[in-house]
């Protein structure tokens, strides 16, 4: 059965909630917050077809920095992106499932995270946190799995670590931390990294999931190609799941990104099980393009996740592919109660 179910409610706020050790800290260096109401969120186009019952939108962020102050230690100032925004969004496009994630710039203090989790409830949201192993505690992190959260984060991109040993030590350190709650380690890396870190990939006990297109850089193809080879390898054998998310992160051809197509689609043929769809929303900017002023807020992009979406549905082909991608992936992945097709 398919339908557009719109998430629009009027929800009540809650409380946050904050994990020891977190690091968090005033919006800006001298403790004020920006002022951020007045940036615009984007308006994405219509599907081509109603969703699928259950579609999930697997990758977006929350920012509210006026309850929740961003951490000190931060590469940039987001604006002001929260659940009432998100609710709007998703309703346009006929999502009725998200899966929030943890942004850079609140560090491990994963308190806007829950709130967000708290407002959504657990039929139509997981999360994915940031935490430190060596600071996080156990029953911490079943406070977390209460809320909803299953899996954690790792954004090598962010830190700019291509340090492959490093990686490697963060990624089997979480993968022995989140292993007892059945969770899975999310990765933001160029795609060479990722194919660097294969055959430990492949022998971890939880499932992994690779950001954003695998973390292809279609400008440097085919010095990439090899890794993409790897990385299919790797989708393969069935351990990883990929996003097909932010193809402006991947390709520089607006407003279609074509060229990310021919790597989405042998995603999507070596493995339909194993791939998700995410908007990415509310499409933070680039760290390319941070000169590390954070008194200055940083606009969210332009982009059409509706038109994105239309090409991942067009890169599935069938409805039961499109099926897979949008519905029955993210529910076995994080979680989420089955649904009739």
């Amino acid at each position: 059965m398919y339908r557009r179910n719109l998430l629009g409610a009027s929800l009540a706020a809650v409380g946050g909630f904050a994990l020891s050790g977190a690091c968090s800290g005033a919006a800006l260096p001298n403790g004020s917050a920006p002022t951020v109401d007045a940036l615009p969120l984007d308006t994405p186009s219509l599907p081509n077809s109603a969703l699928p019952t259950g579609s999930c939108d697997c990758h977006v962020h929350i920012f509210d920095a006026e309850r929740y102050p961003f951490a000190v230690e931060r590469s940039y100032t987001p604006g002001r992106a929260v659940v009432s925004d998100l609710l709007g969004f998703e309703g346009r496009l006929g999502i009725e499932r998200v899966v929030v994630v943890q942004p850079s710039v609140y560090g491990i203090d994963n308190a806007a995270l829950v709130a967000a989790l708290k407002e959504l409830g657990t039929y139509r949201a997981r999360g994915v946190a940031v935490i430190d192993p060596g600071v996080t505690t156990e029953a911490e992190l079943r406070t977390l799995h209460d809320h909803g959260v299953r899996g954690v984060r790792l954004n090598l991109e962010v830190k700019g670590q291509r340090d492959h040993a490093v990686a490697l030590a963060q990624l089997q350190r979480a993968a022995q931390t989140v292993a007892p709650l059945g969770w899975s380690i999310q990765i933001y890396a160029d795609v060479d990294v990722a194919a660097a870190m294969a055959p430990t990939i492949a022998k971890l006990p939880v499932p992994v999931i690779l950001d954003h297109f695998a973390g292809v850089r279609v400008a440097r193809q085919p010095e990439q190609q090899d890794a993409f080879e790897t990385v299919l390898q790797l989708v393969k054998e069935g351990n990883v799941y990929v996003k097909l998310s932010a193809p402006y992160r991947a390709s520089r051809q607006t407003p279609d990104f074509a060229d990310i197509g021919p790597f989405a689609q042998q995603l999507i043929r070596t493995r339909p099980d194993r791939m998700l769809w995410a908007s990415d929303w509310p499409h933070t900017g680039s760290a390319s393009h941070r000169d590390g002023d954070l008194s200055r807020v940083e606009p969210f992009r332009k982009e059409d996740a509706g038109r994105a979406l239309n090409n991942v549905l067009a890169w599935a082909e069938t409805s039961s592919v499109r099926r897979q991608i949008l519905v029955d992936n993210p529910a076995r992945l994080y979680g989420f109660a089955a649904t009739a097709s």
